[in-house]
């Protein structure tokens, strides 16, 4: 299961609110950044056979298998401060992060 905090819904939905109406939200983790492992935030339009599509607070996130692995029981939260508004990525399964926040490792 995935987490969104009531202050990452709201920054998720002002950022589609900009986008088509049929916009979907797509967590995902990729290769590389400054560990092994970065998240990727996005919006798209399609749906895969194989995504997962999960209704958190009534907003529909997609999340392919293999990202699931590296983000489930993740916790989602958006705050700002003086450098500005950012999402904070909390999860369980990483057992390393860069100091940006976005990057992370998991022991194999």
């Amino acid at each position: 299961m995935i987490y969104l905090s009531p202050a990452a819904i709201n920054e998720i939905e002002r950022l589609k609110s900009k986008q088509p109406s049929n916009i979907l939200f797509r967590l995902r983790v990729k290769s590389g950044g400054c560990a092994d492992w970065f998240y990727d935030l996005a919006f798209d339009t399609t749906v895969q056979p194989q995504d997962q599509v999960l209704e958190l607070q009534n907003l529909r996130v997609i999340i392919d298998p293999e990202s699931l692995n590296y983000i489930n029981e993740l916790s989602l939260d958006y705050s700002e401060d003086l450098m500005g508004g950012g999402f904070r990525f909390h999860n369980p399964q990483a057992t390393s992060t860069c100091s940006c926040g976005n990057s992370f490792s998991v022991s194999q």
